[in-house]
């Protein structure tokens, strides 16, 4: 009996030890998430607490938010989650030449996409928009955000889900998974392998639009994915219809324009979420030609765009290191 007992006794810290899969799921910023980890205890506490943060911090749709308060000049002083987002901004807006830029808030609102609504914008009102449009003429220093004009306003939307996925892998990298999957409305952080053992495996969709009953998922490709995130942008789902013209949330920071061309959606695969939606967005402005032009021998950063030749029939197209990560 003695013996049995001292089985028993010790047998109880290693079950309590074993890790086993757990999966999340909800809404935030009116798009779907799911997130499936290997981890000791459910950690759906800590992902709720990094969600509030962000949305606390830096999204333009919470009155009370941070980067509301900065858009209204009620406040200079920026936290710890802003100042990320406004380096990588920062970083892809040089690179991308200005195509990439997180203060096209006033725009996007004047084309109807943020959350004000109206008739199209002439040029004459993109001209004066465009006048304290462009995160150059802010700074930021020591957590101090400077603007040249009090009316330039941010708007993290594009790059904030990529930030969200970031943080809550960390999260549970900390907290001893090195088994997960993140993914925010289609913007996904993977590492290791799945409860069944092998890789994660993402699927890519062609870019058909939306029906009466929802969005339509059609496979373009999968990816096979560790370690690494994907993110994808596009313009076949976000868009109006204005007098039979059809206008993409995609605006051009440095004309005003809403940018309408061949390219349907652009995915970017990077070693981090936040880079590869910054960089997603950035193509979609960009347009097909460029993005081809910048990426085509490009080993850092895995691009794939699909456009629509002259008849509408889908072109697929990827540089090697996109390519690289298929699953055939």
């Amino acid at each position: 009996m003695l013996l049995v007992l001292l089985v028993i006794v010790i047998a109880l810290p290693f079950i309590r030890g074993r890790k086993k899969f757990f999966s999340n799921s909800g809404v935030v910023w009116t798009t779907n998430y799911h997130i499936t980890y290997e981890a000791k205890r459910d950690l759906n506490d800590s992902i709720q607490f990094l969600l509030n943060a962000i949305d606390n911090s830096v999204s333009p749709y919470n009155k009370q938010s941070l980067i509301t308060a900065v858009n209204d000049n009620k406040t200079n002083r920026v936290d710890a989650l802003f100042v990320k987002l406004f380096n990588k901004s920062w970083q892809v807006n040089q690179a991308s030449d200005g195509l990439y830029d997180p203060t096209v808030m006033p725009l996007v609102n004047a084309w109807g996409f943020g959350f004000k609504s109206g008739k199209l914008p002439t040029q004459a009102q993109l001209d004066s928009l465009l006048s304290f449009v462009g995160i150059e003429k802010t700074t930021l220093k020591d957590n101090i955000l400077v603007k040249n004009d009090s009316r330039t306003q941010f708007d993290f939307s594009s790059i904030a889900k990529g930030l969200a996925c970031d943080e809550i892998a960390q999260m549970l990298a900390r907290n001893g998974a090195v088994n997960y999957m993140v993914e925010i409305g289609g913007e996904v952080v993977t590492r290791g392998v799945n409860e069944r053992g092998v890789p994660w495996h993402v699927s890519i969709d062609m870019p058909v639009p939306d029906d009466s009953n929802g969005p339509v998922h059609a496979n373009a490709l999968i990816l096979k994915l560790d370690s690494m995130a994907v993110a994808t942008s596009g313009s076949y789902r976000k868009f109006k219809e204005v007098n039979g013209k059809k206008v993409s949330h995609i605006v051009n920071p440095k004309t005003g324009g809403s940018e309408t061309s061949s390219l349907l959606s652009v995915s970017i695969v990077a070693g981090d979420c936040m880079t590869a939606d910054a960089w997603a967005t950035a193509c979609m402005a960009m347009g097909l030609e460029a993005t081809r032009l910048k990426f085509g021998n490009d080993n850092t950063l895995g691009v794939m765009t699909i456009s629509a030749d002259d008849d509408g029939n889908f072109v697929i197209w990827s540089n090697k290191r996109f390519a690289s990560l298929v699953d055939n």
